[in-house]
């Protein structure tokens, strides 16, 4: 079935399922092929989770962290022909197991494109008196 994954060291065939997978999500902006950026972005991160189904990456998420009082969640994201299926929930699940484990317990994320209803019934709530902010530097 599905194999879900904490994934380190990414060979070049994973590398660019995830990078198809950020395409598709319109995460990605980026000229070319990507690959290396990819490669920072899952070694930088503190949890990068893959789902494969026969030998190709369908789903993934990841954590960052300092280890020790926080987390955030993002780049959650499954293929769109996997969707419906509660891989998405489940990454989610996993990734918080995972930071229990490490005794953090406070996890934020950023819910874009109307998914507010996805993260609820897992636990997360809008945090009042916050505003998501971003700059982006040129």
């Amino acid at each position: 079935m599905y194999q879900y994954s904490i994934l380190k060291n990414p060979d070049e065939k994973q590398i660019l399922h995830i990078l198809n997978l950020y395409k598709a999500a319109n995460w990605w902006e980026e000229d070319g092929n990507g690959t290396d950026i990819i490669d920072k972005i899952i070694s930088g991160s503190y949890i990068f989770m893959t789902v494969a189904y026969q030998d190709k990456i369908i789903g993934m998420g990841r954590v960052i962290s300092d280890g020790v009082s926080d987390a955030y969640i993002q780049d959650v994201t499954v293929d769109k022909d996997y969707r419906n299926r509660k891989i998405g929930s489940k990454i989610v699940s996993l990734l918080i197991n995972n930071l229990e484990k490490d005794g953090i317990k406070w996890i934020g994320l950023i819910a874009e494109n109307n998914s507010q209803k996805f993260y609820t019934p897992m636990g997360f709530v809008t945090m009042k008196n916050a505003d998501p902010m971003l700059k982006i530097l040129k």
